[in-house]
């Protein structure tokens, strides 16, 4: 149990690392006006729309198993 708590803690932490990471790197106001755009690591659009999409098909697959 305290290893499965571990990973899913683990890959929490790596995500909002990664994210705080992403953040300074784009952000303006960390870079000022005339720093040139770094690229993130991770492309939070596609991210967004893939959690979107597998949150969507989770509900109705959820929806179409609790109607039986």
């Amino acid at each position: 149990m305290q290893t499965f708590f571990g990973m899913i803690l683990g890959a929490l932490l790596l995500a909002c690392g990664v994210y705080v990471y992403d953040s300074m790197q784009t952000s303006s106001v960390a870079n000022g006006e005339v720093a040139t755009t770094k690229r993130t690591i991770v492309n939070w659009d596609v991210a967004k729309a893939d959690w979107d999409a597998l949150r969507d098909r989770a509900h109705k697959d959820w929806v179409r198993i609790s109607s039986k």
